[in-house]
């Protein structure tokens, strides 16, 4: 690991520029770097060992060579993007809110946040961790396959990043240092590979003044104290979510391809020629043609004959490892396979298939909490508790109703929390919208209070009048 001690050695010694390469080429050499690239392939649904595998047979001395023959399909599932989706937007697919000033903290965060924390968490997941850039008024999302970290010795902390870019091989490639005390921007020379400054040091917050004579002009700058970068977590374990699955995500797909395979490669009729230990190869060519073309054979069937057989590919055996395979994915990754809930089943049955699934989100939460909380530190924003609202499948029917049922006995805002078809949000929405749905309404009850006194006086009037 090359650590933010270890960056700063070199940059006295090599200068800094070429510590930065040192550091991009480190992070790359790491297994972590592989590992999240593998994970990229499995997200695109491109299974990497299934992609390289080959038939092979062995020769007479006993030298495996590929085998050109055999048929080679390739059937790559869709499990690592689909659990990793599930989990991800299973706790962030509403959002987050906030317990006491949620309005003016998302306003601080900008209308994207909610957004881009998604994305954020979803890299985090599947690299192991994820890197948000504040950028002045937004998170800018750093993906783990093109950021170099420095960790600190002493504390763990993250002191400083290098984030690297490059669109082909043969073109440069683009680099960012980001310190504490600003950002450095340089590019690699395409002749022998070494980097070059390209843009001095800057800080992150820059105050401009505009004016008619001098258009804009850098009247200050300035940083947040720290480094405006927070890693994310996927998990407490700190490590990818293709760990552990990729076993058995391979398993499956192997046996799915070579289940094809058998299919395309085993002739569905065979003939068995019996005495005909006389005829030639090219005899017996012409008389499976025949066979194929005319379906008639001549035999004499006193010294030889002509025996059909059919060669059918074992299922049953295979199809029952692959639904234990598949049941295996989705129970270690604590996922929630929508076959083994029945339709009509209650919100106890529900819940108790979510309970794996609820297990992961809450390790999965305290991450996303912990990043949270540093952002808010970071912006000085007061400290708040973020709320979220697990996007789960209910029998909506039997919550609405024992909702309703508790109703006198609770607040509004409580119901309408409560109630699962309204998100954190539309709470504060519903609530102001009943507020003034009732001013207006005793607005209305005073004016038709005021006519009618009216109406009784006049009335009193012409009696007396009359």
């Amino acid at each position: 690991m090359f650590t933010f001690q270890d960056f700063q050695t070199e940059a006295e010694k090599s200068g800094v520029a070429k510590a930065v390469a040192i550091a991009i080429n480190s992070h790359k050499a790491s297994e972590d770097y592989k590992t999240a690239l593998d994970a990229d392939l499995y997200d695109h649904q491109k299974n990497k060992t299934i992609n390289e595998y080959v038939q092979v047979i062995f020769t007479l001395t006993g030298s495996p060579i590929e085998d050109y023959t055999a048929s080679n399909n390739k059937l790559s599932s869709n499990f690592f993007r689909r659990l990793n989706t599930q989990r991800n937007t299973y706790l962030l697919g509403n959002g987050v809110s906030f317990a006491k000033n949620n309005d003016g903290i998302k306003a601080a965060l900008g209308n994207n946040f909610d957004t881009a924390l998604k994305r954020l968490g979803y890299y985090a997941l599947i690299h192991k961790v994820s890197f948000g850039f504040w950028n002045v008024k937004g998170v800018h999302i750093f993906k783990f396959t093109e950021f170099a970290p420095l960790w600190d010795e002493d504390t763990g902390a993250l002191r400083a990043g290098v984030r690297f870019w490059q669109i082909d091989d043969k073109k440069p490639m683009f680099a960012v240092l980001y310190e504490e005390d600003g950002f450095t921007k340089y590019r690699s020379n395409i002749k022998d590979g070494n980097f070059e400054e390209i843009q001095p040091k800057r800080a992150y917050r820059v105050t401009v003044a505009t004016s008619e004579a001098d258009g804009e002009e850098v009247i200050g700058e300035d940083n947040y104290g720290s480094l405006p970068i927070i890693p994310l977590w996927g998990s407490d374990l700190k490590q990818s979510t293709l760990v552990g699955m990729r076993a058995l995500i391979d398993s499956f797909d192997l046996i799915r391809s070579g289940f094809a395979n058998d299919l395309t490669d085993v002739s569905q009729i065979y003939w068995i020629v019996s005495n005909a230990g006389g005829m030639t190869d090219s005899d017996l060519a012409r008389f499976r043609d025949r066979l194929k073309l005319t379906h008639i054979a001549t035999a004499d069937t006193e010294n030889s004959g002509v025996t059909p057989y059919t060669n059918e590919v074992p299922y049953n055996a295979r199809q029952t490892y692959l639904d234990s395979i598949r049941a295996g994915i989705y129970e270690d990754f604590g996922g929630l396979d929508v076959h083994t809930i029945a339709a009509g089943a209650t919100n106890d049955h529900i819940d108790a298939a979510y309970q794996p699934m609820d297990e992961q989100a809450d390790d999965y939460e305290y991450q996303i909490i912990e990043f949270i909380t540093q952002l808010l530190r970071l912006l000085k924003l007061p400290e708040d508790t973020p709320i979220f609202k697990r996007n789960r499948i209910s029998n909506q029917n039997e919550q609405t109703q024992m909702v309703l049922s508790a109703a006198e006995y609770l607040d509004d805002e409580t119901v309408l929390k409560k109630l699962p078809f309204i998100t954190v949000d539309e709470v504060a929405q519903i609530l102001k919208a009943k507020k003034q749905e009732a001013e207006n309404r005793y607005s209305d009850d005073e004016i038709d209070r005021q006519i009618s006194a009216l109406e009784r006086e006049e009335q009193e009037q012409e009696e007396m009048n009359g």
